[in-house]
């Protein structure tokens, strides 16, 4: 099944262009995603194309009308659902939405740009909206390739191997471990022998041991999230001195 994407926006080239590189480009050439953009800026009458107007009530800025998105959606029935707008109110873009939009046929992204989005369009046609983090962009194109991306490396076919989305970071609610790569020593800093050991086992158990203590150290929430360490987890961190023994028994 190809997943279908949908982008309303008013920078179509910006959208189209990324998608063409890296893993997006590749994945789209072997179907494993289709991209269609839709420049609501066409769906205007007037001879300047006029998206925004002033807000009601006065203010700074300006604010995307509604006509021009709604025309756009009726334009296009065959837009994928759900219509998810990419606003600094939605609810956080995390893993795990990433792996829920991946589990769909398809969904729209709608792009906002200046002060926001006519509240109607919201109202009557938005089925979702989706915050990156707690600051502003100047529109939403950015974050919607974040989110195409992130979606899209998690289908099947996407990466050149299919295993290397499971051992990224937050695929188990945990940081990612250290990696390393030739030659051995850089600058006098050595690769950790246990990489080099041939010990495919003790390896899986040292990036365990590292994934924890980094999240530990740099996303404790996460930590938290999962209801803290249990038994096994802690007694891998002792078995690497990456916690204090009497942590196990504490």
């Amino acid at each position: 099944m190809t997943l279908r994407v949908d982008v309303l926006t008013l920078f179509p080239e910006a959208i189209a262009h990324y998608a063409t590189t890296s893993v997006l480009g590749r994945a789209s050439q072997r179907d494993v995603w289709a991209l269609h953009v839709h420049d609501f800026r066409d769906a205007t009458s007037d001879a300047h194309r006029t998206v925004d107007d002033t807000p009601f009530g006065g203010g700074a800025g300006m604010v995307l009308r509604a006509e021009p998105i709604l025309d756009t959606l009726v334009a296009h029935p065959e837009i994928a659902r759900p219509l998810i707008a990419l606003t600094p109110s939605g609810r956080p873009f995390t893993h795990d939405v990433a792996k829920e939009l991946s589990s769909l046929s398809g969904f729209s992204l709608l792009c906002g740009r200046y002060e926001g989005i006519d509240q109607r369009v919201l109202d009557l046609e938005v089925d979702d909206e989706i915050s990156l983090g707690d600051y502003v962009l100047a529109g939403g194109e950015l974050a919607a390739l974040c989110v195409i991306e992130a979606v899209v490396r998690l289908l099947p076919g996407a990466l050149g191997n299919d295993h290397s989305s499971a051992d990224e970071s937050f695929s188990d609610g945990l940081l990612e471990y250290p990696q390393y790569t030739k030659p051995a020593v850089v600058r006098d800093l050595e690769v950790p022998e246990i990489l080099r050991s041939g010990d495919h086992a003790r390896i899986e158990r040292w990036r365990r041991a590292q994934a924890l203590r980094r999240t530990l150290d740099r996303r404790p929430d996460l930590i938290a999230r999962r209801g803290g360490l249990n038994g096994e987890e802690t007694a891998i961190l002792v078995e690497f001195a990456l916690v204090d023994e009497n942590r196990q028994n504490g």
